[in-house]
């Protein structure tokens, strides 16, 4: 067995999005290959309505998947083929856009205003690009629980885990996504299959990751008496850390303990051009999908 060490470590940054959602991005729109087969991740958790009550309004999508697990408050969401949901606290969404989709997602709070949340973006491969879009909604009753004997809680939303499947299937990179709690104090190791990307998401409490090169903590900008100063926040809130080649990975908490998303797919390894919502392999198929948009082609009828 080999521990995986920490390849990159990086604070989720600032983004407004949509049609102006303040939220945090922990990668997207930079180097692929750092986490193929995963696109883009979105920490959109906030307290304060007008920060994302105008939510993302119709918009494409195409060659991707996208993953949307909602932790407080609710995400109604609509699309060009006439499905209508409600995403509430614990719900998942796995969309997997294929050949085009329309869609919007509106976000509301719950009853203190909070609207907390993550929207991941996985590749599809070239030969998957084309197909026909599907939704998985899964409810926060049918996403298994386990709890080992030492308090470790881990929400199995995709993939197997602990001797226990998610109930997303059927996914393209053959994804582990798992929401992961450990104890105060207490040391954990998880295994990873060495074949697969890695990372994980750290929004809760604080830790350590073996072989990392320091804690958690990153420098970010907080008011202090009134005034903006970079510190070393050791909370591990808004954390990216991407692994390196292994099959294990070994967690150290907190004192608060450390809530995270573990995140594990299978690299698609081909060419990514990238235009917004629409993840195609060249530029000639971005440009064909413009022009679709623009000509109103872009949503094909079913075969």
């Amino acid at each position: 067995m080999s521990i995986r060490p920490v390849r990159h470590e990086s604070a989720a940054v600032p983004h407004l999005e949509g049609a102006g959602v303040h939220l945090r991005r922990a990668f997207g729109f930079d180097d692929p290959s750092l986490t193929d087969p995963f696109l883009l991740f979105d920490d959109f958790r906030n307290e304060r309505p007008e920060n994302y009550l105008k939510g993302f309004p119709w918009h494409p999508h195409r060659g991707i998947e996208t993953i949307t697990y909602v932790l407080a408050g609710t995400v109604e969401h609509g699309d060009s083929l006439g499905n209508r949901g409600t995403l509430g606290a614990g719900d998942v969404q796995w969309m997997t856009a294929g050949r085009g989709i329309m869609h919007q997602e509106m976000p509301k709070g719950d009853a203190n205003g909070r609207m907390h949340g993550f929207q991941l973006w996985a590749n599809l491969p070239s030969s998957m690009k084309m197909t026909a879009p599907r939704y998985q909604d899964v409810s926060s009753a049918d996403i298994p629980v386990e709890v080992d004997d030492d308090g470790t809680a881990a929400r199995i939303i995709c993939g197997e885990f602990w001797g226990k499947r998610g109930p997303v299937d059927g996914i393209a990179a053959e994804p582990s996504y798992v929401d992961i709690s450990v104890p105060p104090g207490k040391r954990k190791t998880f295994k990873v299959d060495a074949y697969r990307s890695a990372f994980a998401y750290i929004f809760a409490g604080s830790g350590t990751f073996r072989d990392a090169s320091k804690p958690f903590g990153v420098l970010v900008e907080k008011e202090v008496e009134g005034e903006e100063i970079q510190i070393r926040d050791m909370s591990g809130d808004r954390t990216l850390v991407v692994f390196d080649t292994g099959d294990e990975i070994t967690v150290q908490a907190g004192d608060e303990g450390i809530r995270f998303l573990l995140v594990s797919g299978k690299p698609i390894r081909e060419p990514v051009a990238w235009h917004g919502p629409i993840v195609m392999n060249t530029r000639a198929e971005l440009i064909q999908a413009v022009t679709e948009l623009q000509n109103g082609t872009f949503i094909k009828p079913a075969a």
